[in-house]
């Protein structure tokens, strides 16, 4: 008869399964990536001043969202702007500032998410005792308003 079935294949070298072993943790690498961000596209955006704030969003939209910490979208004209703000605070010293916009799209759904920089006043600072409302207004180069909007935030060191 032939020859047996192991006689028939040989071992692979130890280099072979070295390099068969990394390909497949590149190959496993790049499907996680993939997997965590899919869908994803960071956003232009520009911080405007308090000055270049639309008229519609300063009389409408920040009296009635001020008090809240949330990011909101809104469209003036062509020009899709996002709010993010930090609620109401019995101090001055607060702030807040807009770093990162990510849009990521998921079974057919966008939702835009607003990282912000929280800053609080330092320990033993001197500071004013009057209600404030931190808040940035950033303008985008969207030109849909996405499905939902999340905040998410992290404290200034």
């Amino acid at each position: 008869m032939g020859k047996k079935l192991s006689d028939r294949f040989h071992r692979p070298s130890g280099k072979t399964l070295i390099v068969l072993g990394a390909a497949v943790a590149i190959l496993a690498a790049a499907a996680i990536w993939l997997f965590l961000l899919k869908g994803e596209e960071e956003i232009e955006f520009t911080v405007l001043e308090e000055s270049q704030i639309p008229q519609e969003i300063t009389a409408q939209v920040i009296p009635e969202y001020r008090t809240l910490e949330r990011a909101l979208a809104c469209k003036v004209g062509e020009t899709i702007y996002v709010l993010a703000t930090r609620g109401e605070k019995t101090s001055s010293g607060y702030d807040i500032n807009i770093s990162k916009m990510v849009m990521v799209e998921e079974d057919g759904k966008t939702s835009l998410v607003v990282y912000a920089e929280f800053t609080d006043p330092e320990s033993g600072a001197s500071l004013t005792q009057t209600l404030t409302y931190p808040l940035q207004v950033a303008a985008t180069e969207l030109t849909e308003l996405p499905d939902s909007i999340e905040l998410k935030v992290r404290y200034a060191d």
